[in-house]
């Protein structure tokens, strides 16, 4: 029997370190605040291309939106990511397999992955990042070896590169009331939305550049163990989180009071600026949220109550919940299903975004105590450790 036939399946539940599972489950929260937004249309675009809200309530949501969430969930996503792939390499090299085969089993789950992120973008929701992870991966096995400075470097060289192509993506506030991109979500003929799909995917990793250094600092963490070992790395942890979210908030502020229609750019440079300074931030506020939630994770590593386990839950099957909260918005949101997304503003999509995010917690905790993984877990692991024992 050759080795790739005796390849490490994946990790039993029971054995998986706690912090990467509870961030992933908190980060999904992140994630539908994110991509329920997306959704609202039949009303003028302004800045970033949020629609322009009149009630101050709307005004306040949205501000927060983009000041604590927007371009901050998915480089926390990333930056687990690439945490991950180093945790899977060195669990199989424990095992005694040789590291052409590890190479071989990863690059057939990052194709499959880029496969489920084609299948979610084309049938559900063009903004889907899979895809985008998947090439990641195939750009990190060729990186694992590089030095630790080395990637420091690169991460952070990357995020000149975030900077401009940002800015010169956001430069220019939308009042027409059409897109300049996504479309599709104000399309109320399926048929249309679902042809527009494949090209918006194609475009979406525009938006989440900054998740290329994400990914590059969590294969660095993921060397030192920092969420695996929080209780060893808790300076490192305290001075991330403080700095990270700081930062995040400085740099996401202006960008957040111009969605909230509380203070209108002097010029197109001035909105390029304060753009790509939000986009740029927002890698920071993600690896910031990432060391907060290990902070968490090494308080109640040994007494984690019913919450604890119930978003540590839906982290282990956060491929599932992710498609999930998909099949969620575009029942409710699209214009060709229930139209929400026509009626609805900033302060109600968030509502329905954290009562999605909680039924998905509350259906992998039950899934939990049932002792089964998530469906699109199921599939992915049987694709890629197709020839394990």
């Amino acid at each position: 029997m050759s080795t790739s036939e005796t390849s490490a399946g994946p990790v039993a539940l029971r054995e998986r370190a706690l912090a990467p599972d509870l961030a992933r489950g908190l980060m999904l929260a992140l994630v539908a605040l994110a991509n329920s937004v997306l959704y609202l249309y039949d009303r003028p675009y302004g800045a970033r291309q949020h629609i322009v809200e009149q009630d101050l309530l709307d005004r306040v949501v949205s501000m927060l939106n983009v000041v604590f969430v927007e371009v901050r969930g998915y480089p926390m996503f990333a930056a687990l990511f690439g945490y991950g792939v180093v945790q899977m390499v060195r669990r199989q090299q424990a095992t005694g397999i040789p590291d052409h085969d590890i190479s071989r089993a990863l690059r057939r789950r990052f194709r499959w992955l880029i496969v489920f992120g084609f299948v979610h973008a084309v049938l559900l929701f063009p903004g889907d990042v899979l895809g985008l992870y998947g090439v990641l991966g195939f750009a990190l096995l060729a990186m694992l070896r590089v030095k630790d400075r080395t990637l420091l470097i690169i991460a952070a060289g990357w995020l000149v590169v975030v900077a401009l192509v940002q800015g010169i993506a956001y430069v220019t506030p939308q009042g027409s009331g059409q897109r300049s991109f996504f479309w599709s979500f104000a399309v109320s003929d399926p048929a249309t939305a679902l042809a527009l799909h494949p090209v918006e995917w194609v475009m979406t990793p525009l938006g989440m550049l900054g998740v290329g250094s994400a990914v590059l600092v969590g294969v660095w963490a993921a060397r030192r163990g920092v969420l695996t070992e929080p209780e060893r790395h808790r300076t490192l942890l305290v001075r991330t989180a403080i700095g990270g979210l700081v930062v995040a908030v400085a740099g996401g502020l202006p960008m957040g009071l111009a969605v909230g229609g509380f203070w209108t750019p002097s010029s197109g440079l001035v909105m390029w600026a304060f753009s790509a300074a939000h986009s740029v931030t927002g890698v920071a506020g993600g690896l910031g949220y990432a060391a907060l939630i290990g902070l968490l994770a090494s308080r109640f590593r040994d007494r984690s109550g019913p919450v604890v386990l119930a978003i540590t839950a839906c982290g282990q099957r956060s491929l599932s919940c992710y498609l999930f909260q998909s099949v969620v918005f575009v029942a409710l949101l699209m214009p060709y299903t229930l139209g929400l997304g026509g009626t609805l503003g900033s302060a109600g999509v968030a509502l329905l975004a954290l009562g999605t995010w909680l039924v998905s917690v509350l259906l992998a905790d039950r899934m939990r105590r049932a002792g089964k993984r998530g469906p699109a877990e199921v599939l992915l692991r049987r694709l890629t450790y197709r020839n394990s024992r």
